[in-house]
């Protein structure tokens, strides 16, 4: 089907298809992908989870014997933010195998 697609070179005698060369394409667009993924999936849960430190420690420092219950709180948050990072590390290495 990719037939009449063929360029030739005559002065290399040279034959390339641009059907290989679409698929590179698409091969570094895959990769394109996965680095944003990893990139923004690692990035924002540092982000959220730098916040969620610093705003528990605010509502301590304001509030000292609420102090186990923003606690759990704020672990539980953690680990919800961390869970997207989680994800976000599946979904690329589905990307790079598949």
């Amino acid at each position: 089907m990719y037939r009449e697609y063929v360029a030739r070179d005559s002065s290399f005698d040279t034959c390339f298809m641009l059907h290989d060369v679409w698929s590179m394409e698409l091969e570094a667009v895959k990769f394109w992908a996965i680095a944003a993924v990893m990139a923004i999936g690692t990035i924002m849960p540092a982000l959220a989870i730098g916040w969620i430190g610093s705003k528990s420690v605010e509502a301590i420092g304001r509030n000292p014997e609420a102090g186990s219950k923003v606690q759990t709180a704020m672990i539980l948050c953690v680990a919800f933010a961390e869970a997207i990072a989680i994800y976000c590390l599946v979904i690329s290495l589905i990307l790079k195998f598949v």
